[in-house]
């Protein structure tokens, strides 16, 4: 967007700035820009619109949650723009707090595995359609559904795909149904701000499901520290929980793949290595 664009778009929403926008990194497909307005300093995205509602859906879904942890709260949502308030993230980690309300929001219990909308994880299409079983959502959602659009790039061999749908095929042998819960989706370290105010979740992809997913994700780049679990598991993780820790690292592990190409291929293998599959 020019300079001289953004008083004509922001007039509408209310907000007059102050100062030129200032140009963001780490969107995958949206521009992003910091806009300090007389009303306060704002993150505004420019994106497809019905990209931007699915994000401004996720983000009150979590604020509504009550987990204590901070969500940017939407201000404006105005065709290819959505309007944010902006965070600002230069407080000291706090995992033990991050724990704490990544638990709560975690009990936060829906009425089946899923979302009423599919959406997005970064710039992928994600399935939300509802099941009732976690099983049935994780194999036909998530890995059968990633693993197949993985395959028509030619990113995962036909071996790779058969072992992943005999992992797949035997979740109900080990994995138990659980109530489905509220988790964000793609929890990875760069949508945890700390703030004054504590932690923050941003770019959510929001649906119901096993609250080991966010966990899962938290741990495949990077390491979210022991004050941070003791926090969250309140008593310990369930026995088996290294076998999930690796297999809800498949979905966003194959996601990597799917977007960033055979580079994570590996990373893929070695899973389903660990999986037995």
């Amino acid at each position: 967007m020019k300079k001289a664009d953004w008083p004509s778009r922001l007039a509408p929403l209310g907000l007059e700035p102050s100062e030129a926008p200032q140009t963001l990194g780490g969107g995958d497909s949206a521009d992003v820009w910091r806009v300090a307005t007389r009303q306060g300093a704002m993150v505004i995205k420019r994106d497809d619109p019905a990209t931007l509602r699915l994000e401004a859906d996720g983000l009150q879904a979590l604020r509504e949650a009550g987990s204590g942890l901070v969500v940017p709260a939407v201000i404006a949502l105005d065709d290819d723009l959505l309007v944010m308030e902006a965070l600002d993230g230069s407080a000291p980690r706090d995992p033990a707090r991050l724990g704490e309300g990544l638990r709560r929001l975690h009990a936060v219990v829906g009425p089946y595995h899923g979302w009423p909308r599919d959406n997005r994880c970064g710039p992928t299409p994600q399935c939300n359609t509802p099941e009732a079983d976690g099983r049935a959502f994780q194999r036909e959602r998530r890995l059968l559904a990633l693993g197949e659009a993985c395959r028509q790039r030619g990113l995962l061999d036909a071996t790779a795909g058969e072992r992943l749908a005999v992992i797949a095929a035997r979740l109900e042998q080990w994995l138990p149904d659980a109530e489905p819960r509220l988790v964000h989706g793609d929890l990875w370290s760069g949508n945890v701000l700390y703030t004054p105010d504590g932690p923050a979740l941003i770019d959510p992809a929001v649906y119901y499901h096993y609250p080991e997913v966010d966990l899962a994700m938290l741990t495949l780049f990077g390491r979210p520290g022991e004050a941070f679990f003791e926090a969250y598991w309140d008593g310990g993780p369930p026995a088996d929980w290294p076998r999930r820790e690796r297999l809800f690292q498949l979905y966003p592990l194959l996601n990597h793949l799917y977007l960033f190409g055979g580079g994570y291929r590996a990373a893929v293998t070695a899973t389903l290595d660990a999986l037995g599959g």
